[in-house]
């Protein structure tokens, strides 16, 4: 009489728990849908996340809840908000907003791309600064190192690579000859940058007992959501007052004249005056996220007074609360453009809205020259990025293809009288997915040297013909139209 019984109960549990499974698949689709569509910002992102959900149960919803969710609280905002409010972040140097006007006679004309980063931003512009372009690490590690050496007070250093290498030990020393003699050090680096060599900087940082952290780090994989949610940012700040900037990790292969087995081109600033302040709060803020320590007082935001002619303004950008504020930057820039647009990024990848920026820019009759790397160092990148080549070749920008080494600089100049540099590429993982911080500044100088740079670059290479473009045989444009699906996440 049991084995009826038996018999009769899994015949009942074998129907019932695919119901059960089918049910509780479709329960979870509906919640990430639902997730979807009330929190993400693309239309597109929302229709393809929905439809991986739905056409891949369970696995589906899983990814959306490991990469479509920006889970990030970024508690540092939070305290932030019970910071005293030090007038270098919202000021000129003697106190007083920057009014348009501040800008050279040559520059009042970009008044309308000062309100729109203002009103992006919500910070005003500061005048008095000095920005000096370095490039390669044979120019700006030693002027790095010397301020290093230099430092009383304060050393705040956040970047994404710090290998441990030969350029890695040398900061590690001069970072440990300031603790040692007294300075407040502090170094953030990325949890994930600080693994791009093996063994991590990790240790010798601790045997000097340089006090230091790992932005969102995590050895194990179920406690590491944030794998797109990066510090980018590359920042030293000296005493308050001097500050660097710009595309340049630590690490060996920047030293081009050391003859690197995997050789760099790249471009940093060094920065003075009180934009340096803005440079010295992101820090902070990042710092406070990570370590929950406050940095105030007058050894970290000391008063900074005029010492140039640049007027800048620095841009902390992320996927929290300052989303956006790079591309909306940089929109704002190529609507004002009425002669020239200059772009060299090593990695181009822009959306539609930026693409139809540049084209428009192009059929005004503006000069928009874009320089990429003849050879990428991240081949899917490359096959994505040139994918979509024709829609700015199509309609009159140029691109031109730089030779090795890899060039890892990111400059966008406008009209010979507006500069944005720092550490964003063109591309979503910057514009999106990473923290990021740049500078724009106004001054005919520094667009003047920063011209200079880029035709030196301009003539060692070669124009990008449409043709050729569109010559690529259909295997090859399957292969970048492919790598450009996932672009979202390049």
């Amino acid at each position: 009489m049991l084995e009826p019984v038996l018999q009769a109960l899994g015949e009942f549990l074998s129907g019932f728990w695919p119901l059960v499974i089918g049910i509780f698949s479709t329960l979870l689709a509906l919640v990430a849908s639902l997730n979807a569509v009330l929190h993400k910002r693309d239309e597109r992102a929302t229709i393809g996340w929905v439809g991986l959900i739905w056409l891949v149960p369970i696995l589906g919803p899983v990814l959306y809840v490991l990469l479509g969710i920006n889970r990030i609280q970024r508690r540092a905002t939070e305290l932030r908000q019970d910071w005293p409010r030090l007038h270098p972040l919202n000021t000129t140097a003697d106190g007083t907003p920057a009014p348009t006007t501040a800008l050279p006679e040559l520059d009042r004309r970009m008044g309308t791309l000062v309100r729109v980063v203002e009103h992006v931003t919500s910070r005003p512009l500061t005048t008095g600064n000095r920005v000096t372009p370095l490039c390669n690490g044979d120019e700006a590690y030693p002027v790095m190192l010397a301020a290093i050496d230099g430092a009383r007070t304060s050393l705040a250093l956040s970047t994404y690579i710090f290998d441990n290498d030969p350029a890695g030990h040398r900061f590690v020393e001069a970072l440990g000859a300031a603790h040692e003699r007294g300075v407040q050090v502090r170094v953030l680096v990325d949890g994930i940058g600080v693994r791009y060599s093996w063994p991590p900087i990790r240790r010798l940082l601790q045997e000097r007992e340089i006090p230091c952290a790992y932005f969102l780090s995590s050895l194990w994989p179920w406690r590491m959501p944030y794998i797109n949610l990066r510090t980018h940012r590359k920042i030293l700040v000296a005493d308050g007052r001097v500050g660097f900037t710009g595309g340049l990790n630590i690490r060996h292969g920047n030293s081009l004249r050391a003859r690197p087995r995997h050789p760099i081109q790249d471009l940093h600033f060094r920065v003075e005056g009180p934009v340096v302040a803005h440079m010295m709060a992101t820090f902070a803020e990042d710092w406070a996220f990570t370590t929950q320590e406050l940095l105030e007082g007058g050894d970290w935001f000391p008063p900074l007074e005029a010492v140039g002619p640049v007027v800048a303004r620095g841009i902390a950008a992320g996927p929290d609360a300052d989303f956006d504020k790079l591309r909306w930057t940089m929109l704002g820039g190529l609507s004002q453009a009425r002669q020239s647009v200059r772009i060299v990024t090593p990695y181009f990848l822009p959306d539609q809205t930026l693409i139809t920026a540049l084209r428009l820019a192009a059929m005004r009759g503006v000069t928009v020259d874009i320089l990429l790397p003849e050879r990428n160092n991240l081949p899917l990148v490359q096959w994505a990025c040139w994918a979509g080549l024709w829609q700015v070749l199509a309609y009159g920008c140029r691109v031109f293809l730089t030779p090795p080494p890899f060039d890892h600089s990111k400059v966008m100049l406008v009209d010979g009288a507006w500069a944005f540099i720092g550490s964003a590429n063109w591309d979503p993982r910057s514009l999106r997915l990473n923290f990021e911080f740049n500078v724009e500044c106004y001054d005919e100088g520094l667009v003047a040297a920063l011209d200079r740079i880029i035709d030196a670059k301009l003539r060692a290479s070669r124009p990008l013909p449409l043709a050729e473009v569109d010559g690529r045989s259909l295997p090859v444009k399957l292969r970048d139209g492919i790598a450009r699906l996932f672009s979202p996440y390049l």
